[in-house]
């Protein structure tokens, strides 16, 4: 008895555990083929600001999201960076 209640126990605390963890996302830049990566903690939403790693310049960069469309196999945010002026297209993997 003693065991299932452990295995019981464990189980919701691994439930619990698993439902506040967030992922990095990884993708690529659908212009310049560069990979990115959205980290862990950011909210990905319309109108949100993420923090986006681009491997091929190893900086982070501040992005707002214009539109995100969930293409099945991946996902196309589209952001726009204000230090550049410019929007991006991130293809991420769904």
């Amino acid at each position: 008895m003693k065991s299932l209640f452990y295995c019981l126990v464990t189980f919701i605390l691994i439930s619990i555990l698993e439902i506040n963890n967030t992922y990095a996302w990884d993708g690529s830049d659908s212009e310049s083929g560069a990979s990115v990566e959205i980290g862990e903690g950011n909210i990905v939403r319309e109108g949100e600001t993420i923090e986006i790693y681009e491997y091929n310049t190893g900086e982070y960069t501040d992005v707002e999201v214009e539109s995100i469309e969930d293409n099945g196999s991946t996902v196309d945010i589209e952001v726009y960076d204000s230090e550049t002026g410019e929007y991006r297209t991130l293809e991420m993997e769904n």
